[in-house]
């Protein structure tokens, strides 16, 4: 009797985990989730966002994405906010003259992802930044899930601001 009970919970402990698998390979979608992650860290403080002439998103440490899923995610970001959208880290950027010496700020906004955690049920843990200037950037972290078939983000936070 107590063979049959076990069996039992055996087989509905594992169809409950079999039904938290979608069989979605995070890291094959990679240009959704980073992409996902990087708008929700734009749509922050929204005031650092007045007037910018451009956007550069800071790839450097991108190390599992393709040179094409980089080109999805800058072609997002022009589409979406009709601005000049680069590949550029913040020393880039003032090497190609976008940083005022001075106003000690760019001309547009640099995000950055500078953690990304991997986690169990199709989520991924994302820290980053929205950089204006020295007085005007944010902190966000945030998860990335996938549900109905796209990747979007659930929980976004402001972790520091200056």
């Amino acid at each position: 009797m107590k063979f049959r009970y076990f069996s039992i919970l055996l087989l509905i402990a594992g169809l409950l985990f079999s039904s938290c698998n979608t069989g979605v390979k995070p890291k094959e979608h990679l240009a959704e989730i980073y992409t996902a992650a990087l708008d929700s860290i734009m749509e922050q403080d929204e005031a650092l966002s007045h007037e910018m002439a451009f956007i550069a998103i800071d790839m450097s440490e991108f190390d599992d994405v393709d040179e094409e899923s980089k080109q999805e995610i800058l072609s997002y970001f022009n589409e979406k906010y009709q601005v000049d959208v680069m590949d550029a880290t913040f020393e880039q950027l003032k090497e190609k003259g976008f940083y005022d010496p001075g106003t000690l700020s760019l001309d547009g906004v640099l995000l950055t992802i500078e953690k990304v955690e991997f986690k169990f049920n199709n989520t991924v843990f994302f820290e980053g930044t929205k950089y204006r200037s020295g007085l005007g950037a944010v902190g966000v972290e945030g998860t990335v899930h996938y549900k109905n078939n796209e990747w979007k983000t659930k929980e976004v936070k402001q972790t520091w601001m200056s």
